[in-house]
């Protein structure tokens, strides 16, 4: 989810993206002149090649050749639908036989529908845009569901869901895992003081601070619970993650809300921040990353709050 550009919405306003997976050159080029003027088409000449490009670029509908060689349309699906970044995309195997066997085949590895090579061009685009618009409107309501209703970050569900995607991926690549965990600072107080819509009010620009310090995709900023944020920063390293705080730390200083009830110098909001680093392995467990920058932050405010602790795994 690219936070930067809109994460639950930018994705309704752009083209869809169409993986053709076809091992015949006349196959694809006769899809791809059915479809090039509604969608961003992209080939794929083998099973192997589509789910690496799935890796990289997550298309939002894929029309697969049942018979490939190497990895068939069958298998391609299977892993396709094993797999929690791919398994939402719906599968549709173009096909040049129509038999029972083979649509069973097919709706058992996870295909949302069949058609024949031999359907017009007008039958094709129709059934495409139909699960095309099923699956916007169902990322949709996943999306909403993923989100804070005040700050508009993502929940602490959603950072759930990918901090354990990022984990595993840590294990399969060796890159380094971090983990901000962000607490407004004396914020009970700015409660007491200003009432609970100044604290709303508050809690929302700081969250839009945070979401605009984050400008790779593969970021996450997250309301925690209350008045706490989380980030997570994927193959970033300790000296990386320290930046990243202290700069956030300073852009939240700079927003000067008031804050005359802060026992912070300054009179404004400030906010302290606990970094966490590790490296995923087999063996480690994720709890101790969550558990270092929980650490790293009540390190940050018995320091006096208002700055950056960090903890290498």
């Amino acid at each position: 989810m690219t936070q930067a550009a809109d994460p639950i919405f930018g994705a309704a306003h752009r083209q869809a993206r169409l993986l053709i997976v076809d091992d015949q050159p006349l196959n694809i080029r006769q899809l791809h002149q059915i479809f090039q003027a509604d969608y961003q088409v992209f080939v794929a000449t083998s099973g192997a090649d589509a789910l690496a490009f799935c890796q990289t670029q997550v298309p939002d509908l894929i029309l697969l050749d049942v018979v490939m060689p190497g990895l068939d349309g069958y298998a391609v699906c299977r892993r396709l639908k094993l797999d929690p970044r791919t398994c939402e995309i719906p599968v549709v195997f173009v096909t040049s036989q129509s038999d029972s066997t083979e649509e069973e085949d097919g709706l058992a590895a996870g295909a949302a529908d069949f058609i024949a090579k031999t359907a017009s061009a007008n039958v094709m685009r129709a059934r495409i845009n139909a699960l095309i618009t099923l699956k916007r409107q169902a990322d949709l309501l996943r999306s909403l569901a993923q989100l804070d209703g005040l700050t508009g970050l993502a929940n602490r569900r959603h950072f759930d869901t990918k901090l354990d995607a990022e984990w595993r991926r840590g294990i399969r690549s060796g890159s380094p895992l971090a983990l901000i965990l962000i607490d407004i600072d004396y914020f009970k107080n700015f409660n007491d003081c200003y009432g609970h819509p100044a604290g709303d009010a508050c809690l929302q620009q700081v969250a839009k601070c945070l979401r605009a310090g984050f400008t790779r995709s593969s970021d996450l900023v997250a309301r925690y619970g209350g008045e706490e944020f989380v980030c997570v920063l994927p193959e970033t390293p300790l000296a990386g993650a320290d930046a990243k705080a202290q700069s956030l730390e300073s852009a939240i200083r700079a927003l000067g809300i008031p804050h005359e009830k802060s026992k912070v110098p300054g009179g404004i909001v400030t906010i302290s921040l606990g970094v966490a680093v590790a490296i995923p392995t087999l063996r480690g467990n994720l709890a101790d990353l969550i558990l270092g920058a929980d650490r790293s932050l009540y390190l940050a405010k018995n320091a006096g709050r208002a700055q950056v602790k960090t903890l290498q795994i």
